[in-house]
């Protein structure tokens, strides 16, 4: 079987995958150690039976749910390509728009910004690797989240990160200028969790109580404490839960409050700044 005829094998995963085409893409690449391009150039080329057979595994895997991210290791984000594990969230592009949201705030000016819940370190890196002259601290209270996101940053060779254990602000120290998060927020009677990639990802990283709001609730109150004057707070939400964020935050006295919406004009991210003793 050559690789053009491999590729018609996604015809296996129509009933799984949104995109059965690029699954097929990006899990014959694993398998042959090759870029996309490399697909199409020698889309003639024989798969030897080693080869196949390991193909032919992962696709069976995806058609009983598995994320691709999973099966085979890593997921790109932004400009970056990340290690992956189950041992967190796989990076998603709607949190992309949170990066956006970030680097359009705020220039090169050096600052300090920690990332709550960093998962595989994703946004904290992204934002270091965008912006050098700032600090990064991402931190997460599960330890193989930790070792993860540590790997993530040795292997792309990133400086001005650091990742630590504890639970949101448990182990900070000091007052930081820009604190952002994606936190549990999808409420526990979502059925949705019951479908697609999520159910192969921890359970406490999707969901919180008060109908997917608590997490975001206590953010918001103890980022007061950790936030310089003019700080600024950013998290990601769900597509129904702007208006119920932005009274949050402007209930605990932030100004500038802000919700701002993805590509299908849906709330996505929602800012404020803690004014302190400055002008937001």
């Amino acid at each position: 079987m050559n690789i053009a005829q491999a590729l018609e094998l996604q015809s296996q995963l129509a009933d799984t995958s949104d995109s059965p085409r690029l699954d097929a893409e990006l899990l014959l690449c694993h398998v042959l150690n090759k870029s996309r391009s490399y697909l199409l150039a020698w889309s003639d080329k024989t798969l030897d039976a080693e080869q196949l057979s390991e193909y032919e595994a992962l696709l069976q895997r995806r058609q009983q749910g598995e994320p691709v991210a999973h099966l085979i290791g890593t997921q790109g984000f932004w400009t970056l390509d990340l290690e992956v594990t189950p041992d967190t969230l796989i990076p998603r592009p709607e949190t992309e728009l949170l990066v956006e949201a970030v680097l359009d705030l705020k220039d090169h000016t050096p600052l300090r910004a920690a990332d709550l819940g960093t998962g595989t370190g994703a946004i904290a890196l992204v934002l270091a690797s965008e912006r050098p002259g700032w600090q990064l601290v991402g931190c997460d209270r599960v330890t193989a989240a930790v070792e993860l996101a540590e790997r993530n940053r040795q292997r792309l060779g990133i400086r001005n990160a650091e990742f630590v254990e504890g639970s949101w602000f448990e182990p900070l120290q000091g007052s930081f200028d820009l604190i952002v998060s994606n936190p549990p927020y999808i409420d526990p009677e979502d059925p949705h969790l019951q479908e697609g990639d999520v159910r192969f990802e921890p359970l406490s990283a999707l969901i919180a109580d008060k109908k997917g709001m608590a997490d975001i609730e206590s953010i918001a109150e103890q980022a007061r404490d950790y936030l310089a004057a003019d700080g600024w707070l950013l998290f990601e939400h769900g597509y129904d839960q702007g208006e119920a964020a932005r009274d949050v935050l402007q209930a605990l006295g932030y100004e500038n409050v802000t919700t701002i919406q993805d590509l299908g004009a849906r709330d996505r991210v929602t800012m404020g700044c803690w004014r302190g003793q400055k002008e937001c």
